[in-house]
């Protein structure tokens, strides 16, 4: 005899760098969305959405990931042989959108959208290559004053989430500038640009020094990996770092659009300690080209080492005028500003401000009888708490075992079960079972018998008043 062959099952597994999500982290995201959507409505925004795919040719290689330009997006064929590819952000579909309907838009646009994005990146520790995104976008504004406006947005947004002034900061930049810095050492190669960008922004973690070997052949860690530098020459990397201790560039066009940017949001009453000027800001996205912004959460957390850090950047964005002229050919000015959800909402964690509060657990109608005119009424009981506002279910396991009914309730953390077998019915009664009472007696019950006597939490009322009487049981544990 041969043996049987095994079932070829897949293997339950989740795909790396994707996540399951459960209920109360959904629910937490939910009302930090909700909050952030009411700034941008007294901004006067209004929402838009974007599919989650997108021809690849519209979506552009803006990746910062550049040693992977072709890599950074999830891409497949459609049926008539055209690239699609999951988009990477919020950006590029939104400017794909007003050259679309370019001719019923009206200018400025002003508009806000949240969804998940992807990236087709080697996935880490806070590394994942799906996350939500919660973006805010004026399109058709040629002034920077839609970009102080951006900051301003983005610090009430901070504010109305709980974080105190002191504990955020908007820091603010211009890549005009950043241009005059190249043009100032001679730098033209687009790789190598990137590569002092990159340098530049990791002032914050490796200090002026760390900064000063990356613009030249490169910095070894304490793990002794080594990440390749600029190649600057002497001369060229004091240029950059005399840069980023002034912030300066001599008649740049940039450096002006930063004062005027600080004279708004000065004179709106924004403080420094909001709002500032910082040439270490760059932005890794290559469609930026004029003012940059971060937001950044200044309070400490301990990161995988067991090191004291600043948690670091939450937000930011920036002026993005190309964008809808690769599609129209004409200019059209935009700037804008993205959330990342997933990592405000574990600051906000950390911080004790996240809305955690938790939907409370459903009223558990029990079957005790399985006739037809039985369960009508179980579910008319249902029906009847529902119509209060009072979350319900009718038990739908196997309910020959009654006491089978009584765990999945209390596994589920619920308040009250309605319990009404033949006696209670003939009698125009329900049982109710307080759960929560019941367990803090069942504590103090050592002997069975004496639990049976005393029914801890558990009492008879008219059916006629099942919605009252459970109203006032669950009063009694609201909040």
């Amino acid at each position: 005899m041969s043996k049987k062959q095994k079932p070829n099952r897949p293997k339950a597994r989740l795909p790396r760098g994707f996540v399951d999500r459960e209920a109360g982290d959904i629910r937490a995201v939910e009302a930090m969305c909700a909050k952030i959507k009411q700034v941008y409505e007294l901004y006067g925004f209004d929402p838009v959405e974007t599919p989650l795919f997108e021809y690849t040719d519209a979506l552009g290689k803006f990746l910062p990931d550049s040693d992977r330009p072709n890599e950074g997006v999830f891409s497949l064929t459609d049926d008539d042989d055209q690239w699609l590819s999951l988009r990477y952000d919020l950006t590029a579909p939104l400017a794909r959108h007003v050259a679309q309907n370019i001719n019923d838009i009206h200018m400025p646009y002003r508009t806000y959208r949240a969804g998940y994005v992807f990236r087709n990146e080697k996935p880490g520790p806070g590394r994942f290559r799906q996350f939500m995104q919660f973006d805010a976008d004026t399109v058709g504004a040629p002034n920077v004053t839609a970009d102080a406006e951006m900051c301003m947005m983005m610090a009430d947004t901070m504010e109305a989430l709980g974080i105190n002034r002191g504990d955020y900061v908007v820091r603010v930049n211009n890549r005009k500038v950043l241009d005059g810095v190249m043009e100032a050492i001679g730098v033209e190669d687009v790789g190598q640009k990137l590569a002092v960008l990159r340098a530049i922004d990791k002032l914050d973690k490796f200090g002026p020094e760390g900064v000063a070997l990356l613009l030249g052949e490169g910095r070894k860690d304490e793990s002794g990996d080594f990440t390749k530098g600029a190649g600057l020459n002497a001369e060229q990397t004091n240029t950059v770092l005399d840069y980023v201790a002034s912030g300066k560039i001599e008649g740049n066009e940039g450096t002006e659009e930063l004062a005027l940017i600080e004279a708004l949001v000065r004179g709106a009453g924004y403080e420094d300690m909001q709002i500032r000027i910082d040439p270490s800001v760059v932005r890794g996205l290559e469609y930026y080209t004029g003012p940059v912004y971060e937001c950044e959460l200044l309070f400490d957390v301990t990161n995988e080492k067991g090191e004291t850090v600043q948690f670091g950047s939450v937000a930011g964005g920036g002026r993005y005028d190309g964008l809808v002229e690769r599609f129209t050919g004409q200019t059209v000015p935009a700037t804008g500003f993205s959330i990342g959800v997933s990592r405000l909402m574990t600051a906000l964690k950390n911080f004790g401000k996240l809305d955690t509060q938790s939907v409370p657990a459903p009223v558990v109608v029990c079957v005790m009888d399985r006739d037809a005119d039985s369960l009508g009424r179980y579910q008319r009981m249902v029906q009847q708490l529902r119509s209060a506002g009072i979350r319900a279910e009718l038990y739908q396991g196997n309910p020959k075992q009654f006491g089978k009914q009584l765990q999945y309730a209390d596994r589920r953390g619920c308040a009250v079960a309605v319990i009404q077998g033949g006696d209670e019915r003939a009698a125009g009664q329900v049982q109710l079972k307080d759960l929560i009472a019941g367990r803090e007696a069942a504590k103090d019950i050592a002997d069975r018998a004496d639990w049976v006597e005393q029914r801890p939490a558990q009492v008879s009322v008219p059916e006629a008043d099942l919605v009252a009487e459970v109203e006032k049981i669950l009063a009694q544990y609201e909040g």
